[in-house]
C-alpha cells in the first residue's frame, strides 16, 4: 500500500469514509433473512452472517487491538479469522456454514459495538496516530468492499441452488407506475455495437500503481518497466450473441480450441454454458440476484471460466490480453474506474452487465471482470507487508490468473487500471467475462 493516502487524509474524512462503507455492507444484506444469511453453498464461497462478521473481526483485530481494546468476544476470533495465520487459529473454510452461533442478529451488535469503538479511536487519536490509524483504516475499508461484492456473489449461488430460484431483493414498480394501465411495450434491443480493435505500439512501458495513487494493495507495486510487442485490444467486450457463435459451433466439444486441462475440466464437470445459464431454443436464460431472465444478445457475456474465456477467444481468431497490455490500453484511455462504468451503485434492484455504447474504449471498468492470460505473480521488487496484514496478498500467488477492471457487482470507486484480482481459472461464481486481444503485425 502506498504512503499517500490522499482519500482518507483528514480525521473528518476517514470518520465518513468508514461510516459510508460499514453501512454499505448492512444495506446489501439487509433484503436477506437470518436463514439467508447462514448459507454457505460450496467451499469457495461464505455465509452473508460470516462476511458481515469478518470484516468487524478485521477492524476489531489491526486497529482496535493494537490500541489495547479488548475484543468483544474473544472467543469469537477463530471464527471470523480467515486466512490470516499469524493472528491466530481459524475455523475451516469449508466449515463456516455451519456456525448457527452467533446469530445474525448478534453478528449486528458485534458490528455495531465495534464500529462505535473504531471511530471513537479516530476521534481521539493523536495527529501522528492518526497517520498509522488512516493506513490500516484505508486497507480495511478497501478490504471490506472486496467482501461486498463477494457477499453478493456468493448469495447468488447459495439462491441459485434453491429450486424455487429466489430473487435477491423483491423488484419494486417504478413510483409513477399505474397497476390499472397496461404495461409499455418492451424497449426495442439495439444491435451490438461491431467489434472493432484498437491498436497500440509496442516498447518498453511502465505499469503498476503510481506513487501519487490515494490508495492500493501491495500486490499493485511497485511501479515497473516492461516490454510489450504491438498489441490491439477489443473495444467491448464479447456479447452473449458471440458466445451462442461459439456454442452453436460446437465449441465446447472442439479440443483444438481448449487448454487441455480445460477440455478436459468442462468434459468432466458437463459445462456446456456459462454458470446459472441454461439453452432454451435459441435463448440463453440465466439467474441472477434479480431473479431468472433471459440475455439480451448484445449484453457482455459473464460467468465464465478462463478455461472457457480463453477457448471462446481462440475460436474467435483472438486471444486474451496480458494484464501489461489491459492495463497500457486503460491508461491510454485516460478512463477513471471510479468515474466510468457500470457498478453496483447504478442498479440497486437488478445489477448487470450492461449493453457497450459507441465509443473509442468501452466496459474497462464495471460490467464484468475481465480474464487475462497473466499468472497472478509477484511484481519485480514486490515485498508483502509485515505482520499479520502481509498474509493479504502475497502468499496467493500461485496457481491463479489476473482479471482486471470491476464488476457489475464491483463498489464504485473501488477499482483503478493498476488493480489486479485474482482467481484460480475454473472459477465461474464471479461475474468475469471476456475482452479480446490480437498481435499487430510489425
Amino acid at each position: 500500500m502506498t504512503d499517500t493516502l490522499e482519500r482518507t487524509s483528514n480525521r473528518a474524512d476517514l470518520v465518513a469514509s468508514f461510516r459510508r462503507v460499514r453501512g454499505a455492507t448492512e444495506r446489501l444484506a439487509a433484503p436477506l433473512s437470518a436463514e439467508d444469511q447462514g448459507l454457505q453453498s460450496m467451499p469457495a464461497c461464505s455465509p452473508t452472517k460470516w462476511h458481515r462478521a469478518h470484516t468487524t473481526w478485521f477492524f476489531e483485530t489491526f486497529v482496535l487491538g493494537p490500541r489495547g481494546v479488548a475484543p468483544f468476544r474473544a472467543e469469537w476470533g477463530p471464527l471470523f479469522n480467515s486466512y490470516y495465520v499469524a493472528a491466530g487459529p481459524r475455523s475451516p473454510r469449508p466449515k463456516r456454514g455451519m456456525v448457527s452461533r452467533p446469530s445474525a442478529s448478534e453478528v449486528g451488535e458485534y458490528r455495531r459495538v465495534v464500529d462505535a469503538r473504531v471511530v471513537g479511536v479516530l476521534e481521539a487519536a493523536s495527529e501522528a496516530d492518526l497517520v498509522t490509524l488512516a493506513e490500516i483504516v484505508a486497507l480495511g475499508l478497501a478490504h471490506e468492499e472486496q467482501h461486498q461484492e463477494l457477499l453478493l456473489t456468493d448469495i447468488l449461488h447459495a439462491l441459485s441452488e434453491n429450486p424455487l430460484r429466489p430473487r435477491y431483493r423483491e423488484l419494486a414498480p417504478p413510483a409513477s407506475a399505474d397497476a390499472s394501465l397496461p404495461a409499455p411495450p418492451p424497449a426495442p434491443v439495439p444491435s451490438a455495437m461491431p467489434l472493432a480493435f484498437e491498436g497500440h505500439g509496442g516498447g518498453v512501458r511502465e505499469i503498476g500503481a503510481a506513487l501519487s495513487t490515494p490508495f492500493c494493495f501491495d500486490n499493485e507495486e511497485p511501479r515497473h518497466k516492461v516490454l510489450v510487442e504491438p498489441f490491439a485490444l477489443a473495444r467491448r467486450l464479447v456479447t452473449v450473441d458471440e458466445w451462442k457463435e461459439f456454442a452453436d459451433a460446437g465449441g465446447y466439444d472442439t479440443p483444438a480450441l481448449w487448454l487441455s486441462e480445460g477440455f478436459d475440466w468442462a468434459r468432466a464437470n458437463d459445462v456446456r454454458a456459462p454458470l446459472y445459464c441454461t439453452r432454451d431454443g435459441g435463448a440463453l436464460v440465466a439467474f441472477g440476484l434479480g431473479g431468472t431472465r433471459e440475455l439480451q444478445g448484445n449484453e457482455p457475456l459473464s460467468h465464465v471460466s478462463y478455461y472457457e474465456a480463453d477457448a471462446l477467444a481462440r475460436f474467435m481468431d483472438a486471444r486474451l490480453p496480458t494484464e501489461a497490455e489491459w492495463e497500457i490500453a486503460a491508461a491510454a484511455a485516460s478512463l477513471d474506474g471510479a468515474a466510468s462504468g457500470n457498478f453496483v451503485e447504478d442498479d440497486r434492484l437488478r445489477p448487470v452487465p450492461v449493453p457497450a455504447t459507441e465509443g473509442a474504449m468501452t466496459q474497462l471498468f464495471g460490467d464484468a471482470w475481465e480474464w487475462t492470460s497473466s499468472a497472478y505473480a509477484p511484481y519485480p521488487g514486490f515485498r508483502a507487508r509485515a505482520g499479520a496484514v502481509g498474509e493479504y496478498n502475497g502468499k496467493f500467488m500461485v496457481n491463479q490468473l489476473v482479471l482486471r477492471g470491476g464488476s457489475c457487482l464491483t463498489p464504485r470507486g473501488h477499482v483503478r487500471a493498476s488493480y489486479r484480482n485474482f482467481w484460480h481459472p475454473d472459477t465461474r461464481f464471479q461475474i468475469s467475462g471476456v475482452r479480446l486481444a490480437r498481435a499487430v503485425p510489425r
